[in-house]
């Protein structure tokens, strides 16, 4: 017949195991330059249509 008891330390063996694995690296973040070049792109020909629309 087999024993219902289950063993504690397979438990605590498996957290250990998961506790001492290397994190995941972090994913690599995009650089940020590209997107405030063109904000400033788009505020540049907007202030040149207000301006054009304004004299």
């Amino acid at each position: 017949m087999s024993e219902n008891s289950v063993d504690p330390s397979g438990n605590t063996e498996a957290f250990r195991a998961f506790q001492s694995a290397p994190a995941e690296p972090a994913p690599t973040t995009t650089s940020k330059t590209p997107l405030i070049v063109t904000g400033v792109a788009v505020a540049v020909v907007l202030i040149a249509v207000i301006v054009w629309l304004a004299a």
